[in-house]
């Protein structure tokens, strides 16, 4: 009986053994080339490479500052990503970081440790070819873009508007010089009515008015 429990307890132990072997053989090797680019006061983008021949899903990084106190474990699958944004980072702060894989069996070994201290936020980050590169920088550079081209049709409606506006008080001055002209032709021809005169000159007489008798003086 002792006997067949040491036999069972071997096979579970071969098995076991061998699995987690088998797991550990299938696991993707950790990253290497990890570095930090884009440093700034709040943020820094992390890079590294995968060797070829291992399927990879995802990453993992490990944030923590120098002292010690752990302080962000990012995970991300289904994605070709090499590279991530760390973001909200004190500044002038030492900080450690580790990348690990992701593959279908599980995750890889941490890579080796990375330092890095962020910039004081008076410090301009200094402008370079490579900057072009960070999702970042290409995010403020389109948000640029966007508030220039707003401008520009903010600027070219209200021109529109002015011009409108302008033509509109134009054609009223003139419509308004029209009438007032209209107006005066009117009342001349009224005024000429009121005190008509004769053809030779003189005015008419009414009809009604009586005629003044004639005096004939007889000399003696």
């Amino acid at each position: 009986m002792a006997r067949l429990l040491v036999l069972v307890n071997s096979v579970v132990l071969l098995l076991f053994g061998s699995d987690m072997f088998l797991v550990g053989a299938n696991r993707p090797p950790a990253p290497v080339n990890v570095s930090v680019m884009h440093l700034r006061a709040d943020s820094v983008t992390v890079s590294w490479d995968v060797p070829e021949g291992d399927i990879i899903i995802g990453f993992s990084i490990s944030q923590q500052r120098q002292d010690g106190h752990m302080q962000r474990f990012i995970r991300e699958v289904n994605t070709t990503s090499r590279s991530c944004v760390l973001w909200d980072l004190e500044e002038e702060t030492d900080y450690i970081i580790q990348v690990q894989s992701i593959g279908l069996y599980g995750e890889s070994q941490a890579s080796k440790k990375v330092h890095f201290r962020t910039l004081k936020k008076t410090d301009r980050f200094p402008s370079n070819s490579s900057n072009q590169d960070d999702p970042t920088v290409q995010g403020l550079d389109k948000s640029r873009h966007l508030q220039t081209g707003e401008m520009i049709i903010i600027v070219v409606v209200l021109v529109m508007w002015a011009a409108v506006i302008a033509l509109f008080c134009r054609q009223y001055d003139i419509i308004k010089d029209n009438d007032s002209s209209n107006n005066k032709e009117k009342a001349k021809p009224s005024s000429e009515r009121s005190t008509p005169e004769h053809h030779s000159g003189g005015l008419l007489r009414s009809k009604f008015h009586p005629s003044v008798p004639s005096i004939n003086i007889i000399e003696v």
